[in-house]
Formats: C-alpha cells, structure tokens, sequence
C-alpha cells in the first residue's frame, strides 16, 4: 500500500523521544526545530543533550521507557538501542493510536521519517517508505546541489507578489496568468542561475504590471 505524504505543524505538540543517543539527538534537533516541545527518555544522554537539557529546551526524565511516559504525547520517536523496548513503544502507541516511528524498524512503525532537504520555508522530503533509508540520502544529496538557497529567499519573495496579485487583481484570467508567470520556465531558469536580482526586478513588474513583460512600442 502506498502511503499519505502529510507535512505535520508540531507547534506547541508534545513530541517524545525514547533514547538518549546520537541518533536520538538527531532526532530531537529536528523536532525543536519545527517547534515541538520535546520530552526525552532515557538511563543517558549524549555530551550534546545534556547541554540542550542545561539550556531547558527539553523536557527530560532519566530513566527506562514507561507506559505513563505516553500521556499527552502527540508523536513518538523510538531510538534505542533495545529492539525489545523499541518494540514495547510500538505497540503501546499502536494500541492508543499514536503517532509512533522506530527507528531503522519501519514494520513497527505507522509514519516514516524522509530525508528532507530544508530552503527557508521550502522542504523537500524524499521517502521509500522505510524500504531503503539510505537510497532517500542518496536521492536528497543530488537534490541538496540542484536546489540552493536561492530557492528559500525566492519562496518569500513569490509570497508577497502572490499575496499583493490575489488582493488586487479581481479579473479571473489576468491573475491566474499572473501567477503563472511567477513560476514560468524564464524565473524557473534565473532562479536555477541563482539570479535574484533580476527576478526582483521581474516580479515586481509582474506584481504591478499586467503580469507580461514591457514591450518596446515597435510592433
């Protein structure tokens, strides 16, 4: 069965992270990242989680996994090194519909993780549905030198243009071609030349113009 591709806004979500090793840290960078507010559970932590402990970014109780760990959690990320309590985490989120990924064990688990390729508020996510995480890295390293990050400032620039067309321009058709040509093969190729000071000035004219380029009056 193929699977629901979903970007998730953990914002203020309860996130916990079983383990305290370097592929948890990994983990739990991620999750702070999004905005999670990260439990973590584990005898240990690595030198650099006992530092983001010290800073009180996350929520940590030393220890051994228990099910009262999983009260109001909204995710759950497995990454010891004990297949058996990595399994027990399974199937005690399994049984309360949690959301639950174990590491490297995707027959336990009921989301993957992809590689993913970050651009300002432009992500990219490859995934092989916990088939071959190492072909996704693979995949994400080509896609990390085809997308620079040229492309996360482009992204905040077109959502100004865009937001500026949608509010002013009330013909259907003009501004449906309007936005068109915010992404048309032209800016495509500049932003791919890492271009933006022309793109700049070409969405700007888009932006206040008809949505097609100055003519020069000879025709």
């Amino acid at each position: 069965m193929g699977h629901y591709a979903i970007a998730l806004d953990l914002t203020g979500k309860v996130c916990l992270v079983v383990g305290g090793g370097q592929v948890a840290e990994r983990k739990i960078r991620s999750l702070l990242e999004c905005g999670a507010c990260v439990r973590v559970v584990s005898p240990e932590l690595t030198a650099g989680l006992g530092k983001v402990v010290e800073s009180g970014m996350i929520d940590y109780r030393q220890g051994r996994y228990r099910i009262s760990d999983l009260s109001g959690v909204f995710l759950v990320i497995g990454a010891t090194n004990c297949k058996k309590i990595n399994q027990q985490v399974s199937e005690d989120c399994l049984a309360r519909n949690l959301l639950v990924n174990i590491v490297d064990d995707p027959a336990h688990c009921n989301f993957y993780v992809p590689a993913v390729i970050k651009r300002g508020l432009l992500t990219i996510a490859v995934t092989t549905g916990g088939r071959s995480p190492l072909l996704a890295r693979r995949i994400r390293d080509e896609l990390e030198l085809a997308y620079g990050p040229q492309y996360g400032e482009f992204l905040d620039l077109i959502s100004i243009a865009r937001k500026d067309i949608i509010s002013k321009v009330t013909n259907s058709k003009e501004k449906r071609k309007m936005l068109e040509n915010l992404v048309c093969d032209e800016v495509m190729d500049l932003l791919k030349k890492d271009r933006l000071d022309l793109l700049k000035g070409r969405m700007f004219g888009v932006n206040h113009g008809s949505g097609t380029q100055p003519q020069d009056g000879s025709s």
